[in-house]
């Protein structure tokens, strides 16, 4: 069974993912991107156990490669064009130093934004971009 692309892993339960999920779904026009709590089944299917325990960090997989944090990011907006190729020439600035900003968000994502009892329930018109 084919895997499907372009899909972006979020934490289901975190507010400022869920956020970032609804940015996503209201500027990627084209309908390109997918999306699956890294709490689902499809990230069952894709993502690795460690990923998958490591709830911290957004996952984007293009139908070949996964890829993790600022790198998947980068490769979003790369995805979506326009002016959002502005931002993918910082892929060519060390991981370390692109995640560091990344990391100390994510540790504190559920303080600063919130946290949620279960995973975002995508409306009747968001159902067809959401794997579970």
């Amino acid at each position: 069974m084919s895997l499907p692309k372009n899909i972006v892993f979020f934490d289901g339960v975190c507010g400022f993912c869920n956020k970032s999920v609804d940015f996503l779904l209201k500027v990627d026009g084209r309908g390109r991107l997918l999306f699956s709590p890294i709490q689902g089944e499809t990230a069952k299917r894709i993502l690795p156990a460690e990923r998958r325990e490591n709830v911290d960090t957004i996952s984007f997989f293009d139908g070949e490669r996964v890829f993790y944090r600022t790198t998947a990011l980068l490769k979003i907006a790369r995805l979506l064009g326009g002016i959002w190729l502005v931002f993918y020439p910082l892929i060519v600035l060390p991981e370390e130093w692109r995640d560091a900003a990344y990391n100390w968000v994510a540790k504190r994502r559920y303080r600063i934004f919130g946290k949620r009892e279960a995973c975002r329930m995508p409306s009747p018109e968001e159902r067809a971009r959401f794997l579970d």
